[in-house]
């Protein structure tokens, strides 16, 4: 693709949020000084395992730069950042070889052994994770290691530069610390030479002609002299951070909610070490089913482990694409949701002219391929009903009643909606079946539900969906009762034991008419013997 001038009319740009930041970052270009490749980074500190929110950032920032190609033709590069040299603070719950990790405390991840015995350390570890993870979902990517940059030189002009305005930088972070901490904080942070241990101490002296810092050692009184270069120091996370975007020419990234002031005092670092902060994007953090923060020390949130065993990644990206600054309860019963959302974006999607398709989120989580993508001819929600009601135990049980619906299908024809079968089963085990709660209808239900019964059983055979919706239809009308919206919760609460349910026209084309009124018999029958 040629490139396009970023400063050309954005008109009939798309009105989607990827979009709108795209144009934000196309401005940011047009007024450099030349044209260059455009750098989005996302950062992770690695002492801890992928989590759904690098999923979720991920996956947001890949938007923002699928759309800045299409909007500009302009070359990107997205750089997945580890802060592996970061001191080990605290040892993790959930490894192996805690008392060997608790020796290590306050070194590099890079410079600790690897508790699980696969790599050389564990910082090597986790980033083999991370990079794992970003695999696992094709993320295009390129990984980076601040152990690499920092040892390597990549790093030493910038480290170089904030040597020179360390005292500048040092001023903007001051205000933020409470006394103990503003007695000992330095933006430098010198790396032992003999225990290896990343110190948090008071640097008193920097010379700039040498690059060096001096500072003491607050156990024995030793004096160092350290050079600041050459991986022998890192600097404080707001600083680094400041740093890497000053080093590396970071144009974009985004961050939490949380860290809106880190950005802020970043981007003053930024300036002040002679460079513009990168564009920005503000989400929000998820919440729990009680609507509180999640939490990864209090385990009250969903991991991608979990969303996975119940829904594909696509519906897990349609979940991060809606409204990231909004917060959302990030939590079991959002799947089925997400999942059908996805479905019903990647079908209209296929009827929409381009600037309307690329609004959708569809074309972006597709990666722009949505005539090439498998869908499903039947919701989320109607296979887990018809798990539900049929107690499918196996993917088997659920095909014989999907071939009613859509003859012909099969599994290697069909591999999404094969995916959605296996899925809705786990689900309906661990979660429909626990909760469904069937109630009595009142009298006037039923003589309703024995009118559709008898309703259907004269119907002749073949009829189609819509019929048996018409029919529905006319069956609650006919009985008078609240309203419609009352009479289909009559059938979800008494036939399938739940709140909510299908469009019931369409699951009884898939269940089967004989098989509707045997469940309709099978529910008076209960209700009467209650």
């Amino acid at each position: 693709m040629e490139p396009r001038a970023p400063s050309e009319p954005t008109a009939g740009v798309p009105k989607a949020w990827p979009f709108e930041e795209a144009q934000k970052l196309a401005a940011r270009l047009a007024a450099a000084p030349r044209p260059r490749v455009a750098l989005f980074e996302t950062g992770y500190g690695p002492s801890g395992l992928p989590h759904i929110g690098t999923f979720g950032e991920v996956a947001r920032t890949s938007w923002v730069r699928r759309a800045f190609t299409d909007l500009t033709g302009i070359a990107s590069r997205l750089l997945a950042f580890s802060d592996d040299m970061d001191g080990l603070r605290k040892v993790p719950d959930n490894v192996p070889n805690r008392d060997m990790l608790a020796t290590h405390l306050g070194k590099p991840l890079t410079r600790i052994p690897d508790p699980f015995g696969t790599h050389e350390s564990f910082g090597a570890h986790n980033n083999a994770r991370l990079r794992g993870f970003l695999d696992r979902f094709g993320f295009e990517y390129e990984f980076a290691s601040a152990t690499d940059y920092y040892t390597s030189g990549r790093f030493d002009a910038a480290l170089l530069r904030l040597l020179e305005v360390h005292d500048e930088v040092v001023a903007v972070i001051l205000p933020t610390l409470g006394p103990e901490r503003r007695a000992t904080y330095s933006a430098i942070l010198p790396i032992h030479p003999l225990s290896g241990q990343v110190m948090q101490v008071r640097i008193e002296r920097t010379d700039r002609d040498a690059g060096t810092v001096v500072w003491c050692d607050p156990e024995d009184g030793t004096r160092f002299e350290t050079p600041v270069t050459g991986g022998a120091c890192k600097l404080q996370w707001k600083a680094d951070w400041a740093m890497r975007w000053h080093a590396l020419g970071v144009d974009y990234e985004m961050s939490g909610k949380d860290l809106i002031d880190s950005v802020r005092l970043s981007g003053q670092i930024c300036r002040i070490l002679g460079s513009p902060p990168p564009i920005g994007y503000t989400y929000e953090l998820f919440l729990d089913e009680n609507g509180q923060k999640i939490s990864k020390s209090k385990g009250n949130g969903l991991s991608v482990e979990d969303w996975l065993r119940y829904a594909p990644p696509e519906s897990l990206a349609q979940f991060m694409f809606t409204a990231p600054p909004r917060a959302k309860r990030l939590y079991f019963d959002v799947i089925p949701r997400a999942v059908d959302d996805y479905l019903a974006n990647l079908e209209r999607a296929r009827g929409q002219e381009e600037a309307e398709r690329k609004a959708n989120p569809a074309w972006h989580i597709t990666a722009g391929r949505v005539a090439e993508t498998d869908g499903s001819p039947l919701s989320f929600a109607m296979l887990l009903n018809l798990a539900s009601v049929v107690n499918a135990e196996t993917p088997d049980i659920l095909w014989g009643f999907i071939r009613r619906y859509e003859p012909g299908a099969a599994p290697d024809t069909m591999p999404f909606l094969a995916r959605l079968v296996e899925h809705a089963i786990a689900y309906f085990h661990d979660f429909v079946r626990p909760a469904k709660r069937y109630r009595e209808p009142d009298a006037a239900e039923r003589a309703a539900l024995e009118d559709l019964a008898a309703s259907l059983a004269a119907l002749p055979r073949d009829v189609g969906a819509a019929e048996l919706q018409t029919l529905v239809y006319e069956v609650g009308k006919r009985h008078a009762l609240a309203d419609l919206k009352a009479w289909f919760g009559c059938l979800y609460q008494v036939l399938l034991g739940q709140a909510e349910g299908p469009r019931f026209g369409n699951f009884i084309a898939i269940y089967g008419v004989a098989e509707t009124i045997a469940l309709i018999e099978a529910a008076l029958a209960r209700a009467a013997a209650a």
